[in-house]
């Protein structure tokens, strides 16, 4: 599998407290109709620590489903337990995902031999090709770029990195350790610019939930060597790269697509629904960028 473009972190529609599956089909739609190359359930944007193990499998199965083969599904399977990981990859396996995203294990703060350990075990349960998750703001331990280049050598189903580690420098390293056809993606959309610059091939993204054609034109126009349209957009689309995280992700993109009648703005606690004020300066930059800033 080679990764490439625009994949979206999808949120997990609730109504009512369950998983909205209609909502969830509509937006794997409208991720089809922009252009992504994939989507991503179940991952920090999905949600994923409030889901139980039966809805976190379900909504991978139904992902699945809903995309019929048209996009790949790299399913969230991440978790700080290492045999909890195992059964969620291999769940997701079972269900027809394409690959797996693991985040580094959160709160128990595994030292890097630990780190190794933890994904090898997981690279050793199962066929599915593998993406790494590094977000230390979210799981208070980094993922060195030496222990990504040990598990990429030595495990060949850990084709990619998803980098959100806010660094445009530790992609460079990164670049310069691994080998060409090991796929770095940006995990921030105000830093998808920069890091292709130094190497990566593609963005996991928020804000395509809500503007998924603008977000493929950026990367498609960035890797086809239309540098300065990449920047348009880019500039255009930072409002609204900045601001779907003036509060907790996914908090601020489940109100812009509330605001935009495609799914309840409903969180599950400890997540709360977005301060008045919060809403207010996201209201003001969805006017701002418009529903499809696809041109620059």
């Amino acid at each position: 599998m080679k990764l490439s473009g625009t994949y979206t972190a999808l949120v997990t529609p609730f109504r009512g407290g369950a998983v909205d599956e209609e909502a969830l089909r509509r937006l794997v739609e409208a991720q089809i109709e922009g252009g992504v190359a994939g989507v991503v359930p179940v991952g920090t944007t999905g949600e994923s620590p409030t889901l139980t193990h039966e809805e976190h499998i379900r909504v991978i199965a139904k992902t699945v489903e809903f995309a019929a083969g048209r996009v790949a599904v790299v399913a969230g399977t991440g978790s700080n337990s290492t045999a909890e990981a195992i059964d969620l990859t291999r769940a997701a396996e079972d269900a027809g995902a394409d690959a797996a995203l693991l985040v580094a294990p959160y709160y128990n703060k595994p030292s890097q031999a630990g780190l190794y350990a933890h994904f090898a075990a997981i690279a050793q349960s199962t066929r599915l090709p593998l993406v790494l998750y590094n977000i230390p703001g979210r799981c208070g331990v980094e993922i060195a770029a030496e222990t990504v280049q040990a598990l990429a050598r030595e495990h060949k189903s850990i084709i990619g990195l998803k980098e959100a580690g806010g660094s445009v420098d530790r992609l460079s390293q990164l670049r310069q350790l691994l080998p060409e056809d090991f796929a770095l993606l940006s995990g921030d959309d105000s830093l998808t610019l920069p890091f292709l610059s130094v190497g990566a091939v593609g963005v996991i993204s928020v804000a395509s939930n809500l503007v998924p054609k603008a977000v493929v034109n950026l990367v498609e126009s960035f890797l086809s060597g239309k540098v300065a349209k990449a920047e348009r957009l880019h500039r255009r689309l930072y409002p609204l790269f900045r601001d779907l995280f003036v509060e907790t992700n996914p908090v601020p993109i489940k109100t812009a697509l509330a605001l935009r009648g495609w799914i309840s703005p409903e969180v599950r606690l400890p997540l709360v629904p977005l301060q008045p004020s919060s809403r207010a300066r996201l209201e003001k930059t969805l006017a701002l960028v418009g529903t499809a800033p696809e041109e620059a």
